[in-house]
């Protein structure tokens, strides 16, 4: 399975990679904002996004309903891991439709936890 990271802190993105190495997913790519993440969905095989919500240029809330909007991976799953915890910021996340939601700080076990939520399988 290929994970596409996006977040704008390289300290951040590095963090999720590390994490997902630890569970055995090594395909990862990242990204810095949405408009990269974006960039790369249309030339690469991505099966799973987890993304920042506060970016530079484009959102990881912008991003979600990019993806939603596309056809050619509209169902692709994706993980919003954010600061933004307030109860409006996580409806107006799912109103977007991401699969699921982390508030930073989070554990890998955390990270672990809601992607299996999202592909048992993973």
């Amino acid at each position: 399975m290929k994970f596409l990271v996006v977040d704008d802190s390289p300290t951040m993105r590095r963090i999720v990679i590390n994490a997902l190495h630890s569970f055995g997913y090594n395909d990862v790519v990242e990204a810095s904002d949405g408009q990269d993440a974006l960039a790369i969905l249309y030339t690469e095989k991505i099966d799973f996004v987890i993304t920042d919500w506060n970016m530079p240029n484009m959102n990881g809330l912008e991003l979600t309903k990019a993806i939603r909007n596309d056809a050619t991976f509209g169902t692709l799953p994706v993980l919003m891991v954010t600061t933004r915890g307030i109860k409006e910021d996580i409806v107006q996340a799912l109103q977007a439709k991401v699969n699921n939601y982390i508030v930073k700080p989070f554990t890998p076990a955390v990270l672990k936890e809601k992607i299996q939520a999202i592909v048992p399988n993973a």
